[in-house]
């Protein structure tokens, strides 16, 4: 294997996919990165077993080969080398020199029979999707999944594709992001259930006007534009009927400005519990007092104005919840909606000028007296 490549271009590459790389591993090769020298340019993949990332920079390919070396080594090396022509030669020892000006290493690699295949996902029979359709439902969406072990279908994100329209559903049980687009799928209709660290891998490669080809097989979804292939593991089971859980019957409204709520949830939640972080919001007309009380720590109150001519209410909630919805909430007002003190509500968006709809949802926290 002969190659020479500039700098940026191989910094490019390996920024693909270092990523994906596992930081601890019981299986040597999978804390490496699989290097490729083709006809085609220098092919670079990683894996996790559960995500696999592959890109194609190009290369002045003197002899073809393979071989797998550290990644954390050798992305460290590129970076700390000047900018100039990097020149790679391995050998059948598995050993991998790199030379740039006067700087020259030696990496011992694995040989790339022990690199584990990518999932046999075939696009023949793929369908298309513009990559900011997708980058913006994920971006809305999954930073609602749960970070729990118990309930592993909960760590996923719920791709629904129903012809004219993509939907993503995420939720932990106590918050909810649900967002529809109007967008092509394919011909049938599915429910796909993806871990949110393979959507943030589409999310980091592809670009706004890419068009990306989507292909599935039994228990793998692949996602490809140009030279980039990025496969994950679906989260296999049922996800659960979320639809049942949005109320419909929910009849007082509040509209506020997103920022100033958020900056007055912040305030008073510095004082609340580490362990429920519950702030009690009181509606009244025209305005919404935010207070806190934690016996071994102390007391916060503020006070905002706001569209609300329904009565009094007081209701609990987890405030780190409302901050991490109303931070992706895409425009400055948002409309509020309750029914009881112990009933979810749900946040939207108000005057979105977005063929997009929004809907978070958040359970409520017993209020103690």
């Amino acid at each position: 294997m002969k190659f020479t490549i500039t700098r940026e271009r191989l910094q490019e590459g390996l920024v693909a996919v270092a990523a994906t790389v596992p930081t601890k591993t019981t299986l040597p090769v999978l804390a490496n990165i699989l290097i490729e020298a083709t006809s085609d340019g220098l092919r670079l993949s990683a894996t996790d077993l559960d995500i696999a990332v592959s890109t194609v920079v190009p290369a002045e390919v003197d002899a073809e080969g393979s071989v797998t070396v550290p990644a954390k080594k050798l992305v460290e090396i590129v970076r700390e080398l000047p900018s100039a022509a990097i020149r790679v030669t391995g050998s059948g020892e598995q050993r991998v020199n790199l030379e740039c000006g006067r700087s020259k290493f030696k990496l011992l690699g694995i040989p790339k029979e022990e690199f584990p295949n990518f999932p046999p996902v075939g696009f023949d029979k793929a369908w298309s999707v513009t990559a900011s359709d997708i980058v913006k439902l994920i971006s809305h969406v999954s930073f609602a999944t749960s970070s729990e072990e118990s309930r592993p279908i909960l760590n996923g994100v719920l791709w629904q594709l129903q012809g004219k329209e993509m939907r993503m559903v995420a939720t932990n049980g106590h918050r909810l992001a649900k967002m529809d687009i109007p967008a092509r799928g394919p011909d049938a209709s599915a429910d796909l259930i993806l871990p949110p660290k393979a959507l943030d891998q589409v999310r980091r490669l592809f670009g706004p006007s890419d068009e990306l080809e989507v292909a599935r097989s039994d228990n793998h979804l692949g996602f490809r534009s140009g030279n980039t292939l990025v496969f994950t593991r679906l989260i296999e089971g049922p996800y659960p009927n979320y639809e049942q859980v949005i109320p419909k019957e929910n009849d007082r409204e509040c509209t506020a400005e997103k920022d100033t709520m958020a900056s007055a949830l912040r305030r008073v939640g510095i004082v609340a519990s580490d362990q429920t972080h519950r702030v009690r919001l009181e509606f009244t007309p025209g305005s919404l007092r935010f207070s806190v009380n934690t016996p071994d720590l102390g007391e916060a109150q503020d006070e905002v104005s706001v569209t609300y001519d329904g009565e009094p209410l007081e209701i609990g909630f987890n405030a780190n919840y409302l901050l991490e919805i109303l931070k992706f909430m895409p425009t400055d007002e948002v409309r509020m909606t309750f029914k009881a003190p112990e009933r979810a509500a749900t946040i939207e968006p108000v005057g979105w000028d977005d063929p997009a709809s929004y809907l978070c949802l958040v359970m409520p926290l017993r209020l103690v007296d």
